[in-house]
């Protein structure tokens, strides 16, 4: 009898023992770093072959010895007889696994243990054997687990969970080991006669699992290259007739196989490769693979089955709100059309599964990747089906939100009729419970969480959340896929400009004559402010044949309006490179090529001291507060107002306006310092809000500062 060790995936372990104890492993004990178990020669070659939950097996070559220092480790190495593993002319390599307070590093653990092979052999008189990390003919494995180091032999060689038939996968695969626990968990291998329906099937992994467990194949039988291939210990022709037998058997289950699963995807791309899956594994016959859309998923089966299925978690792939909106949908058609059948969901996300109104009966953890995940199982029972349980939103019946909304869009028709622009705000937080924003882009929406407030229970707040994304794309004809969420929170020192991902994606809006560019994805605000709409209207009319110096300019939407109404010059100043090259592209995207407009990159407040010319018209709208690492101090708004408005004066030529704006609440403008300064402040808030904005008292304010 031989020790091995088992290796799978977070989650998996439990499944793991169960298949080991099956599959004829004695002794089997489940630890966090693995499966225990013992067993001879013949069953080891059976497991591999026929294991579906391991992701490696290891044979134990030496029984566990304590490591305190580096000498310990190569000591405790060349204590064995490598030679007898294999042979000098085997390519090798080792893994390390685990650390002390003497072997800190793998690199470092892995180098003293392959030392030690290397010498035993020349010790031996025998040739010394070469490394080679990528592919070798012996993998060893050395585990430092409690300061004690236990040597192995992979003897399966490793990703057992490579079953060799994806030829492609989808942009978020799922391991196949993985999809075979669910299958596990999931309880229809008790019964396989019932229907069983993947509604986001992918590249088809579940249903291919299924289909190879319901027959009881072994999956590795089609496996090219094993980690015992070179061990000296290798029994050829055991091998070669445990091979055979399960090949064989494996074409006998097939031809006994009658039932057929069903496989359905929006993409038909993914179901080419879905279907190429399936006849790379020999499986085409038991699968049907059909265009569908899950939210519409009906019920052709008299006899009450399965539903497992792995949605987009809204990470890599997939949106919050295009979950939202699926989830609603599809607890809606699961309690409608599949009462009695068994569901089975694994998600990264499981706030979303309380928008299927049902109750689990069971609960698992998994990894799938990186990603911590919930595997939940439910029964559609007559009872779930006609009361529910959880946060829910009724689709059928319109929300206080989105009658609101429909309310607003009714409002809003005569003046988006007068007004040529394709991206305004539709709703502010008009009620309380609903705490959000939501913008339209042309054909897309940006909804803004609002923080809320700490009295408010989160799941409220997320309820309510969900409700918005749910309704908001439903009342204004858009598409889920083109809704994007943020969240907008009281912050200190980065302010709006905070980059939240990385896309690059950017899109083109219209604003009376203007093309600018938005980019709705990667940062809090979308790269205009649509609240300065009319403000931009009032600079650029004013601009007309005059100068204009912008400052704290952002990607330059005032400067392209003045431009655009004939200013005779024009000067945009940023601190960064980014919002500077936004702004040009903006300039490009209007024709607007001339020396006449100038882009600087600097600190304004700095660029401000140093200036030495005059414009016409001087227009700054600063941040509330800053701390950016290119200043030398902090900026707040309120504080330091009087000082900036000085220095932007000494810009203004004789005859000359600065234009001042802000959006700091419940802003005060110290009108002694200014009148000390010679200088006075007329507000033209409410003539700089347009009507979108009308509900927003403090959205910001505007000031005209002239010299008396």
């Amino acid at each position: 009898m031989q020790n091995f060790l088992a290796l799978t995936s977070f989650g998996i372990e439990s499944v793991l023992a169960e298949e080991i104890t099956q599959l004829g492993g004695q002794q089997v004990v489940q630890k966090p770093e693995g499966v225990y178990f013992q067993t001879d020669l013949a069953n080891a070659y059976q497991i591999v072959l026929k294991t579906r939950m391991a992701s490696r097996v290891l044979m134990q070559l030496s029984e566990p010895v304590g490591v305190n220092s580096k000498d310990d480790l190569y000591n405790a190495a060349i204590d064995i007889n490598w030679h007898e593993q294999f042979n000098s002319d085997a390519l090798f390599a080792v893994d390390f696994v685990g650390k002390n307070k003497a072997i800190r590093d793998s690199q470092f653990g892995g180098l003293t243990v392959k030392d030690a092979i290397v010498d035993k052999f020349r010790d031996a008189g025998l040739e010394r054997p070469n490394v080679e990390k990528s592919r070798p003919d012996i993998r060893i494995q050395a585990r430092l687990l409690k300061n004690q180091v236990h040597f192995y032999l992979d003897f399966s060689g490793r990703s057992l969970f490579n079953r060799g038939y994806r030829q492609n996968t989808g942009s978020a695969p799922m391991k196949e080991n993985l999809a075979a626990a669910l299958i596990v968990r999931s309880g229809w291998l008790e019964d396989t006669s019932r229907p069983l329906i993947d509604p986001m099937c992918g590249s088809g992994t579940i249903l291919i699992e299924a289909i190879a467990m319901a027959a009881d194949l072994a999956p590795g039988a089609n496996r090219e290259f094993w980690g015992f291939d070179f061990w000296l210990g290798h029994d050829q022709s055991m091998w070669k007739s445990i091979l055979e037998k399960e090949i064989q058997l494996n074409e006998q289950k097939l031809e006994q196989l009658t039932i057929k699963v069903h496989g359905f995807d929006m993409d038909e791309r993914v179901l080419k490769t879905a279907k190429a899956n399936a006849r790379s594994a020999g499986l085409s016959d038991f699968i049907e693979f059909k265009v569908g859309n899950a939210e519409a998923l009906k019920n052709p089966f008299k006899a009450p089955g399965q539903i497992i299925f792995n949605p987009p978690y809204g990470e890599r792939i997939g949106s919050l709100p295009e979950l939202v909106a699926t989830f609603t949908k599809l607890g809606q058609r699961l309690k409608q059309d599949f009462v009695n059948w068994q569901v089975a969901i694994i998600t990264a996300n499981p706030e979303t599964l309380k928008l299927l109104k049902l109750a689990s009966h069971k609960r698992y953890k998994f990894k799938n990747g990186p990603l911590d995940c919930v595997f939940a199982l439910y029964d559609i029972s007559e009872e779930q089906a006609e009361r529910g349980t959880g946060q829910n939103i009724d689709a059928s019946q319109p929300s206080a939100f989105a009658n609101r909304l429909k309310k607003n869009i009714k409002g809003m028709k005569g003046w988006l009729k007068q007004n040529d622009v394709n991206c305004y705000r539709i709703y502010d937080a008009d009620i309380p419970e609903y705490n959000v924003a939501v913008d339209v882009y042309d054909d897309h929406l940006v909804i803004q969480e609002y923080a809320a407030p700490k009295n408010i229970e989160e799941s409220k707040t997320s309820a309510r959340l969900q409700e918005v994304i749910f309704w908001a794309p439903q009342v204004m004809g858009v598409a889920p896929d083109k809704v994007s969420l943020k969240t907008r929170e009281k912050k200190k020192g980065k302010s709006q400009y905070q980059s939240l991902s990385k896309t690059d994606r950017s899109m083109v809006v219209h604003e009376y004559q203007a093309k600018l560019k938005v980019n709705l994805w990667d940062y809090l605000d979308t790269g205009l402010f649509l609240d300065h709409r009319k403000t931009r209207q009032i600079v650029a009319k004013k601009a007309k044949g005059k100068t204009l110096l912008n400052l704290f300019a952002y990607t330059g939407s005032v400067s392209l309006q003045a431009a655009l109404h004939g200013a005779s010059e024009v000067t945009t100043v940023d601190m960064s490179h980014t919002y500077l090259d936004w702004a040009q592209d903006n300039f490009e995207l209007n024709g607007l090529r001339s020396h006449k407009y100038q882009f600087v990159q600097s600190d304004c407040l700095q660029w401000l001291e140093n200036n030495t010319q005059t414009y016409d018209l001087v227009f700054i709208d600063p941040p509330t507060f800053s701390n950016s690492k290119r200043m030398d101090k902090t900026f707040d708004v309120q504080r330091d107002h009087v000082d900036l408005l000085r220095l932007g004066m000494k810009a203004v030529a004789a005859g000359g306006e600065l234009i001042f704006t802000n959006n700091k609440r419940h802003f005060k403008m110290d009108f002694d310092a200014l009148q000390e300064l010679g200088f006075t402040a007329r507000e033209i808030t409410e003539q700089s809000r347009d009507m979108d904005f009308k509900r927003n008292k403090h959205i910001h304010n505007s000031w005209i500062i002239t010299r008396d």
